[in-house]
């Protein structure tokens, strides 16, 4: 595929060569080590080389970040807040850079390099306000009113191990650190050999935001080279990838009796009601299918639309699609980016026509865009998928999406839970009330009603995540920072030991024991 000829990439930024250089140097390694290059999607021109770490290497970022987290524990968590709520605001304050940077590294438009500033911002002011209570002491009931009481203490787990993925560089490296930070851990993330700048410049924020040195560490380099060493070197791992590659951490996790949270693949359903809006459906079908090309766990690759909205549906979704314009513009221009690289472009590309060969029809889309850049790839609506063939059961992750006709709610629901997957989905009705009913049915960890995924996602206070072979645990909410910490209970007794008293029958010890248990049934029953 020839290149597209544009002016030095860097030069379109406000980056340059010595700023990733020095991003680069904040690796620390033991020795000399072979390099990884870092290509910009939008030329495949190499912009800069990563360590390629070792065991070794991680070993070492381990171990400093293992010293370093007794005492960050021991800052009282309102400091720890402080801090992170000062790191969020640095976030917005250097918007722009990291922009540039996200779109350097990704190729992903501008409009859609936005949402992950705002998420890590606003991800920092939720746990920075809501963080602290979710882990607070907190009493609980004795096993004897008035005679015994129980507190629950929170600890934090250690050190925890973050494994991010290429296509969210600039959330996904940080919506798991933030909880865990806060929570009291230190952190060792693995950001994809793709992506490694965004999160080096976090690092850099974090550091100028007041966190201690070692607390936050970064290890680059190939994922099973390094993945497995991180494992067994931290006390949880939070990862986000491929279902392939996350049964694998959890195997490795289970091994080693820490836990772990998983966002793995989606094949996520939307379904058009015979009441919907079939101009807003459209419109939260374009955003859905095709933000970050497509290149989103959370993107809608099957859409499921009642028969009686089903032309209209499709006329207004092809419309909206036609509309869009591809482009690689370090400004808020164009509505679609770039795919990642040469070697995923070949997959999506190897999926439509696969598709079409099993009989599905192209009516949007479906061409690669070198005259764009090298891994352009236009947004792709396909009707009549067989409902076997793999691009209606694998999730594609991609600028492609099917639209099925069903003959009623009834079957839209059977449809979207006929697949392993369960992260994501959509119902759209103009009864709002009638569409969480329908979400109610959906095999899904979020279902979102008259929006895509924004609605879901940016819910910060509301767990999110997957069921089935779309992972296991949530971020967000009280859950998201809870995953982190240990739970410890401490009982006291206000009478000593809790048996006969000298000189009492046992008989006599028993039958007043189960007259205090029945009593605390009939509490517990009232106190409901």
């Amino acid at each position: 595929m020839s290149h597209v000829s544009v002016p030095p990439i860097l030069d379109e930024t406000r980056l340059s060569s010595g700023r990733l250089e020095n991003l680069s140097a904040r690796v620390e390694t033991t020795g000399g080590r072979e390099s990884i290059s870092v290509c910009a999607p939008a030329t495949d021109d190499e912009i800069g080389t990563i360590p390629a770490c070792t065991a070794t290497d991680v070993e070492v970022a381990a171990s400093r970040a293992r010293s370093a987290q007794s005492a960050w524990a021991e800052t009282p968590v309102e400091q720890r807040a402080s801090i992170l709520r000062r790191f969020g605001d640095l976030v917005s304050e250097r918007r722009e850079a990291l922009l540039d940077l996200v779109q350097l590294e990704t190729g992903k438009s501008r409009r859609h390099a936005v949402e992950e500033v705002l998420d890590v911002s606003l991800t920092c002011s939720y746990y920075a306000a809501y963080g602290p209570d979710a882990i607070a002491e907190e009493g609980r009931r004795g096993a004897i009113p008035l005679a015994a009481d129980a507190r629950v203490s929170y600890d934090p787990v250690g050190v925890v191990g973050i494994i991010s993925p290429w296509n969210y560089p600039l959330t996904l490296s940080m919506t798991d650190a933030i909880p865990a930070l806060l929570a009291g851990n230190a952190v060792v993330c693995k950001p994809d050999e793709k992506t490694p700048y965004v999160a080096l410049a976090l690092a850099e924020l974090l550091e100028a935001a007041g966190l201690p040195p070692d607390v936050f560490q970064i290890v680059t380099g190939d994922g099973p080279t390094i993945g497995p060493a991180l494992i067994d070197r931290v006390d949880y791992v939070a990862f986000t990838g491929s279902t392939e590659t996350g049964r694998a951490v959890a195997e490795q996790a289970g091994q080693n009796l820490i836990d772990c949270s998983l966002e793995l693949g989606g094949k996520n359903p939307m379904l058009v009601l015979a009441d919907a809006d079939v101009e807003t459906a459209a419109r939260g079908a374009v955003q859905g299918a095709f933000t970050n090309a497509g290149q989103l766990c959370l993107a809608p690759e099957r859409i499921y639309v009642d028969d009686a909205r089903y032309d209209a549906f499709l006329d207004a979704f092809v419309g909206a699609t036609r509309g869009l314009t591809l482009g690689l513009a370090f400004e808020y221009g164009p509505d679609v980016g770039s795919l990642i690289d040469g070697d995923h472009t070949e997959r999506v590309a190897a999926a439509v026509e696969a598709a079409v060969d099993d009989g599905a029809s192209v009516v949007s889309g479906g061409r690669r865009r070198p005259d764009v850049g090298p891994f352009c790839y236009e947004p792709t609506i396909l009707t009549e998928v067989d409902p076997d063939s793999q691009i209606a059961c694998e999730e594609t992750f991609g600028p492609v999406v099917s639209v099925t006709p069903v003959s009623g709610t009834d079957e839209a629901i059977e449809r979207a839970n006929d697949s392993p997957y369960g992260l994501n989905a959509s119902v759209w009705t103009r009864d709002r009330e009638r569409g969480r009913e329908v979400a109610r049915e959906i095999d899904c960890g979020t279902v979102c009603v008259n929006d895509a995924y924004m609605a879901g996602w940016a819910a910060v206070d509301a767990p999110m995540g997957g069921v089935g072979d779309s992972g296991l645990g949530r971020r967000h909410g009280p859950e998201g920072i809870r995953r982190y910490v240990e739970a410890q209970t401490i009982a006291t007794s206000r009478i000593g030991p809790l048996e006969p008293p000298s000189g009492v029958p046992t008989r006599w010890f028993v039958r007043a024991l189960s007259g205090l248990t029945a009593l605390q049934r009939r509490l517990l029953r009232w106190s409901r």
